[in-house]
């Protein structure tokens, strides 16, 4: 799987993009906020419908226009996709596959498989569990349609859940819909944890040796998933929590308050107890694992996203990354190209991205 061009209009600060990738190693250099993040993001955006930022539509497309245009060309097997997609101000994205549009953004999951590496995920160990738990949701959602229409329901109820919760103050008969609400809960709840549970068993299957290695030999890492409704089912935790979340105004407990415990062979939590090192090394780890996974699953290479991760490295951890990574087509940002000297990594093709243009530097 290869990502041949991308073409942009009106998106952040390109007026106009077009640039045509090496199948191998791509990258874009050039100093900071210059617009070498937005080409990863578009990349992402066109694989997936989402922005890795989180950004609304409407603040990607440039000031005074009111659409952006992303085309994306991706070969598959031998096989060549068109990914077009119109971000609107005031409506939903349009997407077309082949020129055919499409009715559900779902349909577009599978065509692209996006691994995306920032600095921020080095630092996913240490800080809060939304971003690891946000680490299960873009990675199943686009390996399983079926996750993403789940945790899409589920995070639909909850909103109206916790809606319903703050209205009871000023309208206890409403109560009597509560049990509407957590019956459905319950239910799509049940099917994002289930997949969960047995997305952190297959990362256990690889991230072992990958730490092991990271490490020299020092430690190996197991993962687990932590889950806020304890030995509970679903339903009897939001039936036991009811009164609390009542008065909260909240839902206390479900997938959107579980977590993922990363533990030494030696039994040490790193998220709590481990220095800044052995958290980034986990975290390095886990994005390694996250890659081979996509493999196995997919019976392909995911593309890869490097944004200016490599000057968050030190050497060590520099050359087994790039040595990781050799078989996969790989997009990389950086503000220089020191990272690469004397390394025996080969580049493919070279980008000087500045202020909203790029130049071919090879």
């Amino acid at each position: 799987m290869v990502i041949k061009s991308l073409k942009l209009k009106n998106y952040r600060n390109y007026d106009l993009l077009d640039l045509q990738f090496d199948p191998a190693t791509n990258i874009l250099y050039g100093d900071n906020a210059q617009g070498k993040t937005n080409i990863l993001e578009a990349l992402y955006l066109s694989g997936t419908t989402k922005s890795h930022r989180g950004t609304k539509d409407r603040d990607i497309i440039q000031f005074g226009y009111d659409e952006a245009h992303i085309e994306t060309i991706v070969e598959k097997r031998g096989i060549n996709f068109q990914i077009d997609m119109h971000l609107k101000k005031n409506s939903p994205k349009g997407i077309a596959i082949d020129r055919v549009p499409i009715r559900r953004a779902s349909e577009l999951f599978g065509i692209i498989h996006f691994v995306f590496f920032s600095p921020e995920d080095l630092n996913i160990i240490k800080e809060g569990p939304a971003g690891r738990r946000r680490f299960i949701d873009l990675e199943l959602s686009q390996l399983d349609k079926i996750y993403l229409n789940n945790l899409s329901n589920y995070n639909r109820i909850i909103n109206q859940r916790n809606a319903l919760l703050k209205d009871l103050y000023t309208q206890r008969h409403l109560i009597e819909t509560l049990d509407i609400w957590d019956m459905q809960l319950a239910l799509y709840g049940a099917e994002v944890l289930e997949r969960r549970r047995a997305f952190i068993g297959q990362i256990n299957s690889i991230i072992s040796d990958i730490h092991f290695k990271l490490t020299g030999g020092k430690e190996r890492i197991t993962l687990s998933y932590e889950e806020s409704i304890g030995e509970l089912s679903l339903e009897d935790a939001l039936r036991k929590n009811r009164e609390r979340d009542i008065r909260m105004k909240s839902t206390s407990a479900g997938p959107h308050r579980d977590d993922i415990c990363f533990k030494t062979d030696k039994g040490l939590d790193i998220r709590r107890f481990g220095s800044q090192g052995q958290q980034r090394t986990a975290a390095l780890s886990l994005k390694l694992s996250e890659i081979e996974l996509v493999k196995q699953k997919i019976k392909d290479t995911p593309v890869l996203l490097l944004d200016d991760v490599l000057s968050e490295l030190d050497k060590h951890r520099q050359n087994y990354l790039l040595d990781s990574i050799h078989d996969i087509q790989t997009m990389i940002t950086c503000t220089g190209l020191d990272e690469f000297v004397n390394h025996r990594f080969s580049i493919n093709k070279i980008f000087h991205i500045k202020n909203g243009h790029a130049a071919n530097a090879n």
